[in-house]
């Protein structure tokens, strides 16, 4: 029998959890939590996952902040806000959401947020402190989201063979130094990667974060793995993951749905994060 790892009822009481604990601070005296987002353009993708950050961050009783700038801003201009939210002692956490318009370099304002504001968890500092195992940093947001569902669900990655399918920044490269750090075994395929079957085949756990269609076919997942899909992009106006997921359910022990899998995690992760940010910044 399959189990459907359920992003959207784990994150649910995550956040009941949050919400408890930003009313007793309240009740203390302190301020709230405060995350600023900044959006520059008009990409539909990136409109709803701010609302959906936005909607989520008001539930818990997160403040946010939010700046809709437009799609020719200059790199300057961009880079002044951030500067001005970096030295706002009212805000806790700064959150561009990306992809960014072309005139834009986007390691240029991860590197701008202050470490200790990046909630997003991409600035060298706390990527560093990720690979070197040191507390205190960020975590970006889906792997820990991913981190927090296995959690729940008492999933131990010890001595696992977990195949990471993608190597991005955002999501593959901390996820596979996350996975180290909990002494998993781990494979990272990419575009390059010569026999992909091999190495998902080989996995106890199977993460997929590339944004292909149905990639993951069921003759590619071993019987009883633990399949998580990252994955979202549409196929036939419906949305989808990377895995083929009805016909791969048949054969896993565990699997995320899409929507309603790890996404949700990940705003889970970001409200988690803003509030590591806030006890840090007021030293609770």
């Amino acid at each position: 029998m399959t189990t459907i790892l359920d992003g959207k009822k784990v994150s649910q009481i995550y956040r009941e959890s949050f919400k408890e604990e930003i009313e007793n601070y309240l009740s203390r005296g302190f301020r709230r939590p405060s995350l600023a987002v900044v959006l520059v353009g008009n990409d539909p993708a990136s409109q709803v996952y701010v609302i959906n950050k936005r909607k989520a961050c008001q539930k818990v009783g997160i403040n946010s902040l939010y700046y809709h700038l437009g799609e020719n801003i200059s790199e300057q201009e961009l880079l002044g806000l951030i500067k001005e939210l970096n030295q706002n002692p009212e805000v806790d956490g700064i959150l561009v959401q990306l992809p960014l318009p072309k005139q834009i370099n986007t390691r240029k304002v991860i590197e701008t947020i202050r470490p200790d504001k990046d909630v997003d968890g991409f600035h060298p500092e706390n990527m560093g402190k990720l690979v070197a195992n040191v507390e205190g940093g960020f975590i970006p947001c889906t792997p820990l989201g991913i981190k927090l569902l296995f959690d729940h669900y008492g999933i131990n990655i010890q001595g696992k063979d977990v195949t990471v399918v993608g190597a991005g920044y955002i999501v593959g490269k901390p996820l596979s130094v996350l996975l180290l750090n909990m002494n998993a075994t781990v494979t990272v395929c990419h575009i390059y990667t010569k026999d992909l079957k091999k190495h998902t085949l080989n996995a106890d756990i199977l993460i997929s974060a590339t944004g292909v269609p149905h990639l993951i076919k069921e003759d590619m997942v071993k019987e009883g793995a633990i399949v998580v899909d990252v994955g979202i992009s549409k196929l036939d106006g419906k949305i989808v993951g990377d895995v083929d997921f009805e016909k791969v359910k048949e054969k896993a022990s565990y699997i995320t749905p899409v929507p309603g899998g790890v996404g949700p995690m990940t705003v889970t992760a970001l409200l988690l994060n803003t509030i590591k940010a806030y006890k840090m910044h007021l030293n609770i």
